[in-house]
């Protein structure tokens, strides 16, 4: 299959190396010396799904005549990405592989060419620090689904021809999966304030109860939308309806689990990981987006809040907080 990635960085690298040595014909995007890199020597694969070097054409935009157009930039940069690849799009598929909320009202907005949209989300962990190499840290599952509604023929397809490459699963309501992934992202906000990998996050006592309290309230807000949950990585919509209402230290246990399947290897997370690029991070369409969908139905989301403010200092050039800083700033 004839596959254009926008967006080669780690969770888009990672995905058209492998969909390459599974034989796909790919095509991707990059910029700078990321999109130099690539056409020197290769988009390089390295980490626990083995060694792959892909020599893929790669350009600032894509070509036309594709079967498929992945978009995994990030949220960011996507309005922006969908615009530049207008001609490529048109008449084709468009897989959004990206967190948040948003993405699929952005691509229907800035994409209305495609000829369909699917939604995608993407649970390996992956280090993008060096132009040209993804390296997983851990491995996941590609999640996708229909835009709106249940999986169509050509999404099962399509799910089809991902799993060759990564495990996949197609999803019967992505609105709920995109939830779930979305109290999974949770885990990025704190490296991103501190500096510190995932795993020392949840393994600091007060820290890991600050990320809990973050998790609950992003659960209690979704719960307050009428969303149910997808089941992904161990999390479905009953165990997140007992998250809701559980205390604190009971709730610890699923920051415990997600740091266990992280591995030894130190997990940045992808917020730090673009504050140590010094590009602008998706914060506001994972936290923030918390806090947005929160005032929508008139409640409040003051943890999510803060650690979005926070992100926000450290993006502008404050220096890392600290623990006991970030301690003193979370809300009563």
């Amino acid at each position: 299959m004839r596959i254009g990635v926008i967006g080669a960085g780690a969770v888009g690298g990672s995905l058209a190396a492998v969909l390459d040595r599974q034989g796909h014909d790919l095509v991707v995007t990059a910029r700078g010396e990321h999109l130099q890199a690539i056409r020197d020597r290769g988009l390089r694969l390295t980490g626990q799904w083995g060694e792959h070097t892909a020599a893929v054409p790669a350009g600032e935009t894509l070509p036309n005549g594709l079967e498929l157009v992945v978009l995994a930039v990030k949220a960011t940069s996507a309005a922006e990405a969908l615009r530049a690849n207008a001609t490529a799009i048109a008449g084709t598929p468009l897989l959004v592989v990206q967190n948040g909320l948003d993405s699929i009202e952005v691509a229907e907005a800035e994409a209305p060419q495609a000829s369909d949209l699917l939604g995608g989300l993407g649970t390996w962990a992956v280090s993008h620090l060096e132009p040209g190499l993804s390296t997983v840290t851990s491995s996941g599952r590609l999640y996708i689904g229909a835009a709106h509604g249940a999986p169509t023929p050509l999404v099962r397809r399509i799910g089809r021809v991902m799993s060759e490459a990564v495990e996949t699963t197609v999803v019967e309501d992505f609105a709920g999966a995109q939830w779930t992934k979305l109290i999974i992202n949770q885990v990025n906000a704190l490296p991103a304030i501190t500096g510190m990998p995932v795993q020392q996050i949840v393994d600091d006592p007060r820290l890991r109860r600050l990320m809990t309290a973050s998790m609950r309230e992003a659960v209690r807000v979704a719960l307050g939308t009428g969303v149910t949950f997808a089941t992904m990585q161990g999390l479905g919509d009953a165990m997140l309806r007992r998250f809701a209402k559980a205390p604190l230290w009971m709730g610890q246990s699923i920051p415990i689990a997600i740091r266990k399947r992280m591995g030894s290897v130190p997990n940045p997370g992808s917020t730090l990981q673009s504050i140590r690029r010094g590009q602008p991070t998706e914060i506001d369409a994972l936290n923030g987006a918390v806090v947005r969908a929160a005032e929508r139905i008139g409640q409040t989301a003051p943890m999510n809040a803060v650690l979005t403010r926070l992100v926000h200092e450290v993006e502008a050039g404050h220096a890392f907080f600290s623990p006991d800083e970030v301690v003193a700033s979370a809300p009563g």
